[in-house]
């Protein structure tokens, strides 16, 4: 079964698309042969990642500013994406933050980011999405990216724990409700992967000691995750749905 070829031709909205996770799913689905959306707050850097998607393959590459944190920018985002083609059949939920600290001393400020961006903003556009296909008297696919933070919790993250294990939550009770209307809800778990935006972290003493802390030794690769994406996406997983699977190198699995 050729999962990649059973993406090809679907619209595919990929969420904080202009860098790291959301941008390996992009190229995936470009490669895939997917009319690609790209959304995110940095438009240059759509604009480039769009550039590279219509090399790639993908025959219709869509570029949509979106601030998941605000509900006024996500519906624009949505009446764009309406107008520029037809429904869309996959939405790829990834666009997050996060925040270090102390508990005691984490402002409310960022609290208040952390769980705007990460689980008010995902569940928008979840909602958004699903909308449209009940209307249509259609299914879709919803996959979010929360974490193994999601199930075990890390010390000085704690509004990012409790934000993804909000997603893990979520991503079950949508399946729950929305499984009638044929809209499939899953979630993947990512371990500690390498991106642009940790890698400086794991040039430090503490970043080498967590990955020690990983069973398989050593970080997973965003392009590690494309396997378990394409089977939630597409029909290959047509009776998958509430599932949130980690891809930790084995690490929810790690002595304690």
């Amino acid at each position: 079964m050729d999962l990649g070829a059973m993406l090809a031709g679907k619209r595919v909205l990929v969420t904080g698309a202009s860098s790291g996770l959301g941008e390996n799913f992009a190229r995936l689905a470009a490669g895939c042969g997917a009319k690609v959306v790209i959304a995110a707050r940095r438009k240059a850097r759509l604009d480039a990642l769009a550039d590279e998607l219509g090399r790639l393959g993908s025959p219709q590459v869509t570029v949509v500013e979106m601030d998941v944190a605000s509900e006024a920018s996500i519906a624009d985002a949505f009446a764009a994406i309406d107008a520029s083609g037809d429904l869309l059949d996959v939405v790829v939920n990834n666009a997050g933050i996060g925040t270090a600290g102390e508990a005691l001393t984490v402002s409310t400020k960022d609290f208040d980011a952390v769980m705007t961006t990460n689980v008010r903003g995902a569940f928008l556009v979840a909602l958004r999405a699903a909308r449209r296909w009940k209307e249509a008297g259609r299914g879709g696919s919803i996959v979010n990216i929360a974490s193994i933070q999601g199930e075990r919790v890390k010390h000085r993250v704690t509004p990012y724990s409790i934000s993804k294990a909000a997603v893990v939550h979520m991503t079950k009770s949508l399946a729950l409700e929305w499984a009638e209307h044929g809209i499939r809800v899953n979630a993947i778990e990512p371990g500690y992967i390498g991106t642009e935006m940790t890698d400086g972290m794991w040039e430090t003493e503490q970043g080498k000691a967590l990955i020690q802390r990983i069973p398989m030794r050593r970080l997973g690769k965003p392009e590690e995750l494309n396997g378990l994406l394409l089977l939630m996406a597409t029909d290959a997983g047509a009776w998958m749905t509430g599932a949130c699977v980690p891809i930790d190198g084995g690490h929810l699995c790690s002595t304690l």
